[in-house]
């Protein structure tokens, strides 16, 4: 019982870092999706760039 705690505990510590450079990577990409939806919004209406709404 110990070694199988033992094992998880290192399977754990070793997976944390792809973890969260994966919800890195995954934040960036909404922030991405997030900015040409509002460029194809202003495109869209016809807004250039630097124009308030």
């Amino acid at each position: 019982m110990k070694r199988t705690r033992k094992v998880a505990i290192l399977i754990l510590l070793a997976a944390a870092p792809l973890v969260l450079a994966a919800c890195n990577t995954v934040q960036g990409f909404g922030k991405d999706l997030t900015y040409a939806g509002e460029k194809t919004e202003e495109w869209i209406s016809g807004k250039k760039a630097g124009e308030s709404k």
